[in-house]
């Protein structure tokens, strides 16, 4: 689910943070980095059972409808495709995905079923939701091109939704694009027999990614005298009050990825860190990093000392 452009941004926000030295005891500011990330686990939960509580939002309402003292006949006998959809059936019954529910402590919804009202009504006032209930009956794939669709258009870009997640973790809003992302890709790619782990990905690729975040933050802060030496050298017109902090750190953690991180090719390194500052800093911030990471290149491949491993790394 977590890309290295992410692990990047994670630890490019714990190092803004950090107001400590080389020699200062870091164990707090790893540990709130893992924690960072681990919390994005828990956002991506969250969204996933949102669909859970307007499944059940959408049953009550009808339980509601047939018990009104002058129910109509489409009351009593109420077109069910919503609260049959197979795709929201197969989440609903997701074993592993009830107990990682439960074990992250997601109450959210129970606590702030506002919010859960708020969206059920947005997706039954939509035209996506009166165009799959002209018909009462639909397969697995209709099922599912409908929650991908209301997904997409109803959930992720809802700006009351948006405004809750704020303000109840910060760091969320980060998160977002990746978690929308990939609960969209689990949607789009779900099919009637998937396994119960399905729902359930891991958080980190594998262990490297997660060993890479604890590394590309501990060596950037070991280093950063020597990485600051570099960077003034290669910013002698520059006012230094004049660079962006962001900028800074930015360029600590492409100099250390650089010259630590043998497997990273020179060209994913010099890309990563661009894109990263054209999101998050000045709009001339990644022409300036571009400017000094190239000339530092340069330098490194003339003197010997850019050392990596495997074909096409340069």
């Amino acid at each position: 689910m977590l890309n290295r452009r992410h692990i990047r941004v994670k630890v490019m926000q714990t190092l803004y943070a950090f107001k400590g030295g080389e020699s200062d005891d870091f164990s707090k500011d790893q540990k709130f980095l893992l924690f960072s990330i681990d919390n994005m686990y828990n956002l991506y939960l969250l969204l996933l059972s949102l669909l859970l509580e307007v499944h059940k939002r959408a049953e009550a309402d009808i339980k509601k409808k047939q018990k009104k003292h002058l129910a109509t006949k489409e009351d009593k006998d109420p077109n069910r495709k919503f609260i049959n959809n197979e795709l929201l059936a197969l989440l609903q019954g997701n074993f592993q995905l009830k107990n990682q529910l439960e074990i992250h402590g997601i109450t959210n919804w129970q606590l702030d079923s506002e919010y859960v009202d708020i969206i059920f009504k947005a997706i039954t006032a939509s035209e996506i939701y009166k165009d799959y209930m002209k018909t009462r009956v639909s397969d697995f794939k209709e099922d599912k091109d409908f929650i991908v669709d209301v997904f997409k258009e109803i959930i992720a870009p809802n700006d009351k939704l948006y405004d809750y997640l704020e303000d109840k973790n910060l760091t969320w809003l980060d998160d977002l694009p990746t978690v929308n992302t990939t609960i969209l890709k689990l949607l789009r790619k779900a099919k009637a027999s998937v396994t119960d782990d399905y729902f359930t990905p891991k958080l980190y690729k594998d262990a490297d990614d997660k060993q890479y975040a604890i590394d590309l933050f501990k060596k950037t802060l070991l280093n950063r005298t020597a990485i600051n030496k570099e960077i003034e050298q290669k910013t002698q017109n520059w006012d230094t009050d004049r660079i962006a902090l962001v900028d800074h750190v930015l360029l600590q953690m492409a100099i250390c990825e650089l010259k630590n991180f043998p497997s990273i090719p020179v060209k994913v390194t010099l890309n990563e860190y661009l894109e990263i500052a054209k999101e998050y800093s000045t709009p001339k911030s990644s022409i300036f990093i571009n400017g000094i990471l190239d000339k530092l290149v340069k330098e490194y491949e003339d003197a010997g000392t850019l050392k990596k491993i495997g074909r096409g790394l340069l």
